[in-house]
């Protein structure tokens, strides 16, 4: 059965068509939100909240065909509500208490994906996760967003220059 025929039985209430389409995306939506909050609990939930708000919202989704997209931007926007949340609760992880219980005064530094993406807003962490880890165009991407075409563009340039100057910053660290 096509995904408009689907989400349309869903659209009317039809509640197996609407988990079919959802378990269709669950990976895409579980990849998705892993990249932003970044631990399993959290992406869970994540999951759960777009799985809730997806099926109480899917009857003001307009065109049946964007429905994946839809759901991706359900998912970014539960993923921020989620770090939003959590980010007033200050964790330190245990591999850091050494460190940081030590004499050593300087300490090399080395930047993993995550920890370069985390130094981005929350904008331009989007646009750089929905154009290189989901490979969505910039039109795509501007549509899913709601910004002008241009403005995901310079954002994505903005935030590839600031994800070169770390990994230049970190490298002059570690020599």
């Amino acid at each position: 059965m096509s995904i408009i025929r689907l989400v349309k039985k869903a659209q009317k209430g039809d509640d197996k068509a609407f988990l079919k389409l959802f378990q269709k995306y669950e990976q895409d939506i579980y990849r998705m939100a892993y990249v932003y909050v970044k631990n399993k609990e959290d992406t869970l939930d994540v999951v759960q909240e777009v799985a809730y708000r997806s099926f109480k919202k899917i009857d003001t989704l307009k065109k049946p065909e964007y429905f994946k997209t839809w759901l991706i931007k359900i998912t970014i926007s539960c993923a921020i509500d989620c770090l939003r949340k959590n980010k007033k609760v200050v964790q330190l992880k245990t591999e850091y208490e050494e460190i940081i219980s030590s004499d050593v005064e300087d300490i090399p530094l080395s930047l993993s994906l995550h920890q370069l993406l985390d130094e981005l807003n929350e904008n331009e962490k989007s646009i750089v996760i929905l154009k290189f880890y989901e490979g969505y165009s910039f039109k795509e991407i501007a549509e899913l967003l709601n910004i002008p075409l241009g403005t995901s563009k310079s954002i994505l340039y903005r935030a590839l220059d600031k994800l070169r100057k770390q990994v230049k910053g970190a490298d002059i660290c570690e020599k």
